[in-house]
């Protein structure tokens, strides 16, 4: 199993699986990160957290926390 914390800059990934529950996961859901979508990753903090992704046409930051719980192919 590879999640998007996983994915290097500059690299792209498709959703496979969302893992958690309750409100993690529709939060998640809720900023367009659902299976079958295409995320590119477009750089990360100098301290490493958070990291920044671009979904749908829209730049996105997310804790790598919450990409751990992204399952990736």
């Amino acid at each position: 199993m590879k999640t998007l914390r996983e994915v290097p800059i500059g690299g792209t990934a498709r959703v496979v699986k969302l893992h958690g529950a309750g409100a993690i996961k529709r939060r998640i859901m809720d900023m367009g990160i659902t299976r079958g979508t295409e995320i590119y990753v477009r750089k990360v903090a100098p301290l490493g957290d958070p990291i920044e992704l671009k979904v749908r046409g829209y730049e996105l930051s997310l804790r790598k926390a919450d990409a751990e719980l992204i399952e990736v192919e």
